[in-house]
């Protein structure tokens, strides 16, 4: 029995021995670089400022890398009212991370994302020089670009970015804002300096680009901001653009930063350029929808029928009634279908960027439908019908 317990005695030990280092003793001090290798995409991050800590976000893209030390361009954004906080993170849910996240293809940029405090608003000077100073610390640690620094801004944010734009001027290399103006919701008496206002902030801007966003029916912040700060920078032969989405209220932002060229247009501009931006003024309308196709009823009826998926599973039903016609999805519900062209298809009553592309053999029948909205494809192709007997 004594040797029994011996021989298990000298095997536990063997065992222990060949047993794998448990993984919190594994990282030693050899393994402490690798711990700090920075990261891409969203971060965390933290700013000392007058005595208090603020968190935010900072996006770096992809192929961003610390040690070949490339020079990124780089935005500031400022995200609107319903984003205050103190967590660091709700001002990433909207605007441009929203956009950034759908296509991280189309910004190449470092993106830094302060946050104003909850009782705040952009334009108070402590978060106006907080928003610079988190700006600041980013561009040093991430070697940023100088000559490629924009600045971006929706709603409340637009507010706080026309203020930067203004002290200063000389900093940015372009500037988009969606939804917003230099009259604030909170002070409206500022509304009395209509006639001098947008002139000031054209005369501090110059001839920096700027580019602007609104929604026709925003009932928050009137379209008429947009519009005069337009006329301001036209009269003083600025650089501006003004895109009205017809049909849109406050959240014009959504479409304005899945504009796919907004991050090229920015891309064109830089401060300390040799030649600056000519005098230029375009104010462009865009419709919801495009003006509907009439089609004839044997053409309505040329859509009607069954579309299947990869699976052989019926995604959905086209059907016509009277001079129109729908599509009934797998869960039964059904949506108006009009046609932008004989080959493309529109939903006059939801977004307007989804888009059904039709497909047809060599006789003109529709054999598929292949539905594209900004982020994804589907294909479905047309059942045929069993022979008659």
């Amino acid at each position: 029995m004594r040797r029994i317990l011996r021989l298990l005695t000298v095997c536990l030990s063997i065992a222990w021995g060949l047993a794998p280092t448990p993984a919190h003793s594994a990282a030693g001090p050899h393994n402490s670089q690798q711990r700090n290798v920075q990261e891409t995409g969203f971060l965390n991050r933290r700013i000392q400022f007058r005595g208090v800590a603020y968190r935010f976000q900072v996006y770096l893209p992809e192929e961003w890398r610390r040690d070949d030390h490339k020079p990124w361009p780089i935005i500031l954004f400022l995200h609107g009212r319903g984003e205050r906080g103190s967590e660091g993170m709700w001002q990433t849910q909207i605007g441009l991370p929203e956009a950034i996240r759908d296509h991280p293809e189309r910004w190449p940029f470092i993106v830094v994302m302060p946050q104003c405090a909850q009782a705040g608003y952009w334009t108070d000077p402590g978060m106006l020089a907080l928003a610079i100073a988190t700006l600041d610390q980013e561009t040093a640690e991430f070697h940023a670009d100088p000559n490629r620094t924009y600045l971006t801004g929706l709603s409340l944010g637009g507010y706080g970015a026309w203020e930067l734009g203004r002290l200063y001027p000389r900093r940015w290399a372009a500037v988009a804002i969606a939804a917003s103006g230099v009259f604030w919701s909170y002070a409206p008496e500022r509304w009395h300096e209509s006639s001098i206002l947008p002139a000031e902030y054209a005369r501090a801007l110059g001839r920096t680009p700027v580019w602007l966003f609104h929604g026709s029916d925003d009932p928050v912040v009137p379209p008429r901001e947009s519009e005069l700060m337009f006329a301001a920078f036209k009269a003083a032969g600025g650089h501006v653009r003004l895109w009205v989405y017809q049909g849109l209220k406050h959240d014009c932002w959504s479409r304005a930063f899945n504009e796919p060229d907004l991050p090229r247009w920015l891309l064109l501009h830089r401060t300390g350029a040799v030649l600056a931006p000519s005098p230029f003024a375009e104010r462009v309308s865009i419709p919801l929808h495009p003006p509907a196709l009439k089609l004839t009823p044997v053409q309505l009826e040329s859509f009607a029928g069954d579309y299947v998926d990869s699976h052989g599973q019926v995604a959905i039903t086209v059907f016509r009634q009277a001079d129109q016609f729908y599509q009934k999805n797998v869960h039964g519900e059904i949506s108006e279908l009009a046609a932008e062209s004989l080959s493309t298809l529109f939903y006059p009553n939801g977004g307007s960027i989804p888009r059904i592309t039709v497909e047809r053999d060599s006789q003109g029948r529709i054999t598929t439908l292949i539905y594209r909205d900004d982020r994804h494809e589907e294909r479905w192709e047309r059942r045929t019908p069993p022979p008659l007997r």
